[in-house]
């Protein structure tokens, strides 16, 4: 049972790193990054709801501490994608990939300040990696013809910053209420929040355009089946491999990006990236392990 968790989890990741891909592929034909993260939400909410129907038992739909912690969720996703599809168009997949992977090392310097956190040489060792990958991601000024702008570095770390703020409304949801009612929460939220900024005239041109599969490849790889393989997954894989797995993601979509956007990275880059991947899976694990240590 752990070896097919572990592969649900895999699989959830290698979905988000496609999607990412997806969407750059849709942006290059000229469709709007809200528009693009409306639609990955839209089509996964229709998955959740379905999951759902087919669970309908313990849903805790009258609780309002689960409606309040799952619109706190959707707000992170809604972010989470918007940010993401932004920091793609404006620097790329693979550095957009892997700036959201690094967001959790600024939690860490916001938990430090906040003393919810207890520094060590190793987590400053990690911090001070992950500063130096993004220097040398972020320092070379064309990636594939597309300059890597400020606005998409600060636009990558607010992707990963708000998917922090989904887990965390996940994590105080989850006793109220099934993961099949927070999720439908959660992406009704960010329907909500993502329909207007997307147009309404953009979302039905969009279903009715050539592009229609890539947007309806988008929802299901992006949010329908991944968020429902990992939710599965997580009940029996532990959270230090599942920190390890969620490597497959940024590295996804960093090949996505290089083999079929025709993006380019330097040396540097390369080196930035591996940094980044290395030290934060590395900071998930010890952090994991350090947890354990405390409780036994």
């Amino acid at each position: 049972m752990a070896r097919v968790s572990t592969a649900l989890v895999i699989l959830a990741a290698l979905c988000w790193g496609l999607s990412g891909g997806i969407g750059g592929m849709l942006m290059a034909e000229g469709w709007g990054v809200f528009l693009v993260a409306f639609y990955r939400g839209a089509i996964g909410l229709l998955f959740v709801l379905a999951w759902l129907g087919l669970r309908p038992g313990h849903h805790g739909l009258g609780d309002r501490r689960l409606w309040a912690w799952s619109v706190v969720a959707g707000l992170g996703v809604a972010g989470n994608f918007a940010f993401y599809f932004l920091s793609i168009s404006r620097g790329g997949v693979a550095v957009a990939a892997t700036l959201m992977y690094s967001a959790p090392v600024f939690v860490y310097l916001l938990s430090f300040a906040l003393r919810l956190e207890r520094p060590s040489p190793v987590k400053w060792a990690a911090i001070a990696a992950v500063m130096l990958g993004i220097i040398l991601l972020t320092g070379v000024h064309d990636v594939g013809g597309v300059g890597v702008t400020g606005v998409g570095v600060v636009a990558g770390l607010l992707s990963g910053l708000c998917y922090a703020l989904f887990i965390f409304g996940f994590k105080y949801a989850a006793p109220h209420g099934s993961p099949q009612a927070i999720l439908s929460i959660a992406f009704s939220v960010l329907v909500v929040v993502l329909v207007w900024p997307a147009q309404t005239g953009q979302v039905w041109a969009a279903a009715l355009s050539v592009e229609w599969p890539l947007f309806v490849s988008l929802g299901v790889l992006g949010a329908g089946l991944s968020f429902v393989l990992y939710v599965i997954g997580l009940h029996h894989t532990a959270p230090a491999v599942a920190s390890i797995v969620a490597m497959v993601e940024p590295v996804t979509a960093s090949l996505f990006g290089v083999v079929l956007l025709q993006e380019v990275l330097v040396a540097s880059q390369v080196l930035g990236l591996v940094l980044i991947l290395v030290a934060v899976t590395g900071l998930s694990v010890y952090s994991t392990s350090e947890v354990f240590r405390r409780h036994w």
